[in-house]
């Protein structure tokens, strides 16, 4: 099954949808870091067994970790979080190039993002979230693919350093309830980035999700969005 539309958006749609574009410049512009295109849903409650069920037919790799995110001040168009106590990563959005849509299987906003990351030290001691900081309390899985002949591929689990599309199939837990989300990651070269998020996301869907599973718009969101809502 293949991607059938991918809606780009002239500059007045772009305005209407997703968070606010930052008009700065972050103060280390002249390190490149890591460009993504990425593709979100969260969902309130437990992950569906099912949900596992129908991811499984791909190799993946299982992680558990906690990030401390950054939710006040607000700053529009910026993540900032703290993984696993041990790396500040700092996310910038730049915009959304429009809409990925398979019917009857998802619809969904494209984002842009441009990240950093850095060592530093854990953001607060003992229990409870420091002030202006939320703890989220993730176990991750995750699927690599690469798109090659116009066509994506399953991977060895882990990080690579040519262009992919990760899938992560997530459940999560934060201020006492517990959350899951679906993502894919493209990363690479600017240019790559659509092909091999739309070779993933056709391969992922060729097959039916559960049937109690609706990717739409509604659920569609990144953690910086769902942080603020």
């Amino acid at each position: 099954m293949g991607v059938t539309k991918v809606a780009y958006l002239g500059v007045g749609e772009r305005e209407a949808r997703g968070p606010e574009v930052p008009d700065w410049e972050p103060l280390c512009s002249d390190v490149e870091g890591i460009r993504s295109l990425e593709v979100r849903w969260i969902f309130a409650g437990s992950l569906p067994a099912t949900m596992t069920g129908w991811i499984g037919r791909f190799p993946a790799e299982t992680v558990t970790l906690t990030d401390a995110y950054l939710v006040n001040p607000p700053l529009p168009g910026l993540s900032v979080k703290v993984r696993e106590g041990r790396a500040l990563e700092v996310k910038v959005y730049h915009g959304s190039p429009g809409l990925i849509e398979l019917p009857s299987r998802a619809r969904g906003r494209l984002e842009a993002w441009q990240k950093w990351s850095f060592p530093c030290a854990p953001v607060g001691r003992g229990g409870g979230d420091p002030a202006g900081w939320r703890t989220v309390r993730k176990r991750r899985r995750i699927s690599r693919f690469s798109r090659a002949g116009g066509r994506a591929g399953a991977r060895d689990p882990g990080p690579g350093k040519k262009p992919e599309c990760a899938v992560e199939l997530a459940e999560f837990r934060a201020l006492g309830e517990d959350w899951w989300t679906l993502g894919f990651e493209a990363t690479g070269p600017p240019a790559a980035l659509p092909g091999q998020l739309e070779a993933a996301a056709a391969l992922v869907f060729s097959r039916a999700l559960p049937g109690e599973v609706d990717l739409d718009m509604n659920g569609c969101m990144s953690y910086a969005q769902w942080l603020r809502r």
